[in-house]
Parts: structure tokens; sequence; C-alpha cells
């Protein structure tokens, strides 16, 4: 498998180089050559195969020879070593919890794939360091530490709004140590993700062979298309037609979602359910795309005026904003309407949804008017512990603290504050 930039001015590369080099020398994502429907035996099969072997049959053809069969199988083992429940919170309507891994954000699953491809790659360079250079709106940052901790060769550097992320999702960042290192930059996630780019093209940084761990970085983003097969493998019973709501702010996780369509998966219609950083739902109205500085709310993760992923889905339509619209909708919710939902959610059914969950419940349930018989499952992104500030007011409630939390509150946070990119290189060099 060769990938080749979105911007269409650099040389094709292998899974290898893509995931090392994270962005590629013209500023484009990378996005592989071929996308390969799965055989119709495999979807008529799913019910009796395990997660990690669906997992490897979704995966292999993007990995190709460059990870031995019986290592990637290992990669996965252990990247999938917690649960994915779908749980039914109305008729017709299922949670995807996405939160049950060590850091309680979806994120875990790219960051331990990738982390563990990375870490073989690295193998047998002994002297040699990949520096993982990542901006983060919220739990991505978690994720990559706690995913990098320790691995042999990467260095690992985190970017981080000041003020504009949780106090556990900067608790989970800023005090690990080790190979982790934190940035707390005076800006907003955007001012953070153009540094981390601009990074990768300043030639005077090259020996630090960077990397990113964004979900620019096809290793972080490609296995989200996980999610997708594991919910079709429990649904497929019900013989009904799946809409996918993803609460979207890069639009990693539905860009993933798309590729698992392309390979065939069943899916009838996803939304890219927003809060008021409205960049796609404004272009899927006027046909306009025109990114806007991001603005704060209670659902941080998805504060991005520029999401990166927009354009690996706009090349799986040839750009066709016609065929786009008949698998793809996008809404826009303010935190006022995310409050007033989670409140709904819980009343209704005593299930506790966080703001970026309540965001894609909300989509879920427009969309759900086009389409009457269909099953509609919403992507629960985070644990509600991380955002514990608005949760338990708005249901007035106390949470009680899982075990991955805990282990984090009682630690020193340590961060550098930096407010120009020219602070980011002195560091990096």
């Amino acid at each position: 498998m060769e990938y080749y930039s979105l911007n269409h001015n650099a040389p094709n590369v292998s899974f290898k180089e893509a995931v090392i080099q994270g962005l590629a020398t013209d500023k484009g994502l990378y996005f592989p050559e071929t996308i390969t429907p799965l055989p119709e035996s495999f979807f008529d099969n799913i019910e009796n195969l395990s997660n990690e072997e669906i997992a490897f049959e979704a995966i292999q053809q993007f990995v190709g020879d460059e990870i031995p069969a019986d290592t990637l199988k290992k990669i996965i083992a252990e990247t999938l070593c917690f649960d994915f429940p779908i749980v039914e919170i109305e008729k017709n309507i299922y949670s995807l919890e996405l939160f049950h891994g060590p850091t309680m954000a979806f994120k875990d699953v790219g960051a331990r794939f990738m982390s563990r491809c990375l870490g073989y790659f690295n193998k047998d360079k002994a002297d040699s360091k990949n520096t993982v250079l990542v901006a983060t709106s919220g739990d991505t940052g978690g994720a990559v530490a706690s995913g990098f901790l320790g691995v042999k060769g990467v260095e690992v550097i985190i970017l981080y709004p000041s003020g504009k992320v949780s106090d556990i999702q900067e608790r989970q960042l800023t005090t690990l140590g080790q190979n982790i290192k934190a940035l707390e930059v005076d800006g907003v996630f955007d001012d953070c993700q153009d540094m981390v780019k601009r990074a990768f093209l300043e030639e005077s940084l090259q020996h630090k062979n960077l990397t990113s761990a964004n979900s620019i970085n096809i290793a972080r983003w490609l296995p989200q298309m996980f999610y997708f097969f594991f919910a079709y493998k429990v649904l497929n019973k019900h013989n009904k037609p799946l809409i996918f709501s993803c609460p979207s702010g890069n639009f990693g996780n539905i860009c993933a979602g798309i590729i698992a369509k392309k390979m065939g998966l069943p899916i009838e219609h996803f939304v890219a359910a927003t809060n008021v950083n409205d960049t796609v739902p404004r272009f899927l109205e006027n046909g306009i795309y025109d990114p806007k500085p991001s603005k704060a709310t209670i659902s941080n993760a998805m504060d991005v005026g520029n999401p990166s992923n927009f354009i690996r889905i706009q090349e799986m339509y040839q750009n066709d904003l016609k065929q786009f619209k008949k698998d793809f909708s996008s809404f826009t919710f303010s935190d006022a309407e995310t409050l007033t939902a989670m409140k709904t959610i819980y009343d209704t059914n005593g299930y506790i949804a966080e703001p970026h969950g309540a965001v894609g419940y909300l989509g879920l349930k427009k969309e759900l008017e086009n389409y009457p018989n269909a099953i509609g499952v919403f992507l629960e992104t985070a644990h509600p512990i991380k955002f514990l500030d608005t949760v338990e007011p708005t249901l007035n409630i106390t949470l009680p603290i899982p075990i991955q939390i805990e282990n984090v509150l009682g630690k020193e946070k340590v961060s550098v504050k930096i407010e120009t990119y020219e602070d980011l290189r002195n560091i990096l060099k």
C-alpha cells in the first residue's frame, strides 16, 4: 500500500514512511492510494468474529507487508484491550461508548495503535529518536501521553491551549513525566495545531525526526474505523438501516467511518454533529468552505475552526458536494441546546451523557426524522467524569471517580508555558 499527499506535490510513500513523517513535504495529509472493499463473506460472518479478528481484516490492507501479520495481530490485541459497549437509551437509539480505555476517551485506540507501530519501526534503531509533536483540544493529549509513555526511541511533546481543557484532561497530559513534555499555549487549539504544522515544515528541525499523533497521522486515524465495524457486528441482527452520528471537531472519527463504508460496511448515513464551530455545516448549506477562528464551548474537544480531516472526506467524494450530501449531513448546536439534551437523556433514560455525546445525540435525533425506520448510533467519545464541572451541576448528581482518573488526580502538573512559534522552535532545538 502506498500513500499520496492530498496536495499532490510530494512523492508517494509507504505506510511506514507515512507514519514516521506524519505530514507530507508539501503540507498535505496522506491518503491511501486504494480502498479495497472487503468480501461479502466477511460481513455475513462478522457476528462470529472477535473484535481483534475484525480489526485485523479491516486494517491489513492499509499496513500491507510492512508489519508481519503475527506482529500486527499482537499490536491490535494490545490496542483493543478494553470493551466498546453498545447501550440502548431509547427505542432504536444507541450510544456507542468509546471511553473504556486507559484515558477514558476514544483516542486511546488510535494512540495505542500508532505508538506500537512506531515502536516496531524503531526496534532496530539504537541511536535515532522520533519526536512526536501533537496538538490537543482535550483528549488527544492524554491518550497520546498514555499510549507513548516509555516507548523506546520516542519523545512526545504535547501542545494544549491554556485554560481551555478540563482539569482532568490537563492532568492526564501534564503528570506522567518520563518521555512526555507538555507545552501550555497562550491561545486556542487552532494556534496549537498551526504551530505543529509549521514545525513539520521547517528544514532546521528535520533532524528531530518529527511526526504527529494527531488524526492527521494515518496510524492514529485509520484504526478509528474499528468502532463502526464493532457496532455493526452487534446491531446487524435488527436488519435495519444504520445511521451514525459523530460529535465532530477535527473530523477524524467520521472520516474513518466513511472509509469503513467505502470498504463495504453497510452504513446508510453519517451525521457530523458540531458545536458552534460550524465550518462544515455552513459549507453544506452554501458550498463555501470558510474556516473561522474556533470558539470555546463546553464540548471543548470539538472546538476546532479548521478541521484537518475534512479534506480527506472531500477526497473520497471527489469534491462532489451533491454525492457527498447523499451520505453525509452536518448540524450545529449551542451550549444551551447541549445542556438541555444532557438533562433530557438523563431524565428520560437515566443515561449520563457528557457534552460531546449530547451533541452527537442531538444530531442523530435530527437526522432520524428523515429515516424513521432506521437504527441510530451516536458516539459517546469520553467518560462523563472528564467533564464533571459541567455534568454534575447540570444533572444534579455526583459522579464516582474511576480508577483511571483517580491515578492522576494526586499527581503534580508539570508544563512549560509558551506564547509563540519561536518558543516552540527553541524548545525543539
